[in-house]
């Protein structure tokens, strides 16, 4: 089980470099760098069949992940989460198809804990001592949690509004969290500036090549939950949008091993009313998103203003037959109720907002009642207590 991993190779330009070397974003066109693998070699030696034979975690997957060596992979043994057949959702809205993707399930209850998993497993691996990266909830108490089982100092800058159990989760794991007037893109500001000056490592959504490396992995999941193909449609909710851009990657690997075949689910993007750059560039048929000002929004999680990896959100989107589309904080609180009462989940605001977009959809007639759709949530909802206190 030792990693097959090539060299990293930058999605817009196309230069290769070496995976050996500290690398943040490509230093031709300063785009995202992707790692890239022996995939010729990984058909010969894994049996796609005798995977989930392994260990528990994302990391029975390490062939195509980016760690050398297995005694530097730093695990709380994310991933594995389930894939739940939403019976009585399907029930009220007369649908024959609908899954839920439970991120929640993970052992810092969002799905920012395979990123930062593996993201902080290959700072290990390079000796890298101090890491840091903005955050407008999720993130930070995972990065404080991997960083406290490596033994590594974690600097996290958070919007001052970020949800409260993202602040105490990260304090109490040890992290050095600076809170910030502002959104979490002016974190991303304060946190490169003090990144030079405390020599930190940035590990900010796609701003190094590995936290992508995780978030794949829940492709590799929905694919193997359904007998190794995909689904029709898959919901996102979209703010750096690691997620979307790392199960497209998925995809792409898996046709090459030959797990599956050259169909791909219809991949949507869902931001909030509040803050919709993805959404308006998309509509706009640009390939970049302009920053979006004055963002607002209770989902935390998707109030993310500008994505670096606007291009490849929008190029996975287009080229999957998707779409994007917005819903409203008040949407989202009520089908954060729908998703309690309906099928026992207390899901992320985040996560709610794709219930929400589904309905949309249905409506719309980009979806039918027949489409077989996963529905990605994202995180725990309890962290959001004090976010959602007003609606409910």
């Amino acid at each position: 089980m030792h990693s097959l991993i090539t060299h990293l190779e930058c999605t817009a330009c196309g230069l290769a470099v070496k995976s050996e070397k500290l690398n943040k974003l490509c230093t031709a066109c300063g785009k995202v760098l992707f790692a890239r693998y022996d995939l010729e070699k990984a058909k010969n030696i894994i049996d796609r069949d005798k995977v989930y034979g392994r260990r528990s975690s994302m990391w029975r997957f390490n062939e195509l992940m980016p760690i050398k060596s297995p005694e530097n992979i730093v695990s709380l043994d994310e991933g594995n989460t389930p894939l739940l057949r939403a019976s009585r959702l399907e029930s009220l809205l007369e649908a024959s198809q609908i899954w839920i993707k439970d991120e929640s399930a993970n052992p810092t209850g969002s799905f920012k804990a395979r990123g930062l998993s593996a993201a902080v497993s290959k700072a290990h691996e390079l000796g890298i001592k101090k890491l840091t990266l903005p955050s407008a909830g999720n993130a930070a108490g995972a990065l404080a949690a991997y960083c406290a089982k490596a033994g590594i100092e974690a600097h996290v800058f958070m919007p001052n509004d970020a949800p409260q159990a993202n602040r105490f989760e990260a304090e109490l794991a040890g992290a050095k969290v600076t809170l910030v007037d502002g959104l979490i893109s002016d974190a991303g500001v304060l946190a490169q500036k003090m990144a030079k000056e405390l020599e930190l490592f940035d590990v900010s959504t796609l701003k190094e090549p590995y936290r992508v490396e995780g978030k794949k992995t829940m492709g590799y999941e929905i694919a193997s939950s359904l007998g190794w193909r995909v689904p029709e449609v898959i919901i996102y909710p979209t703010g750096g949008g690691t997620g979307i851009v790392g199960m497209w990657k998925a995809f792409d690997e898996m046709q090459s091993l030959g797990w599956i075949g050259s169909d791909r689910p219809k991949m949507v993007v869902v931001q909030s009313e509040g803050c919709a750059p993805i959404v308006r560039a998309y509509e706009q048929g640009k390939k970049f998103a302009e920053p979006w000002e004055n963002a607002s929004t209770i989902a935390a999680g998707i109030r993310v203003p500008s994505a670096i990896g606007d291009y490849l959100i929008l190029d996975s989107v287009r080229k999957s037959g998707g779409t994007a589309i917005t819903v409203s904080d008040q949407e989202i609180v009520e089908n954060m109720k729908i998703f309690a009462s309906f099928e026992g989940l207390w899901v992320a605001p985040e996560g709610a907002a794709t219930l929400a977009a589904y309905k949309k959809l249905l409506l719309s007639g980009f979806l039918t009642k027949d489409s077989e759709v996963v529905l990605m949530n994202t995180g725990a909802g309890s962290k959001y207590l004090d976010m959602v206190e007003s609606f409910v």
